[in-house]
């Protein structure tokens, strides 16, 4: 009826690889679900926002359209947002580019 102090420390001998068997699975499923497709996006974006050329069409993370310029430096660009109204923007901050434009022959 029951279990005696033999079979009980048996059970527990094989339990050291097999505890962490569903920490793995678990961290595996997270990399694949969450982490790998993250770090996918970002690299798109930053290669988005690498190729950006003067008379690109985008929009901001603010929802701004606008277009572009002038390329500044590796950290901003200007874009005119209406006839006559430029504003200097920070690269990181756009969110799409809607029209590229053909780079010059």
């Amino acid at each position: 009826m029951f279990v005696t102090p033999a079979y009980a420390q048996a059970a527990g001998a094989g339990g050291a690889f097999t505890s962490f068997v569903p920490l793995i699975l678990i961290f595996a499923i997270m990399y694949f679900l969450l982490i790998r497709p993250q770090q996918k996006k970002v690299k798109e974006h930053k290669a988005m926002v690498e190729a950006l050329r003067r008379g690109d069409q985008i929009v901001t993370q603010g929802g701004l359209i606008a277009k572009v310029t002038k390329v500044v430096d590796d950290n901003e660009v200007k874009v005119e947002i209406a006839s006559g109204t430029e504003v200097r923007v920070v690269r990181h901050t756009i969110q799409q580019v809607l029209t590229k434009t053909e780079p010059a022959s």
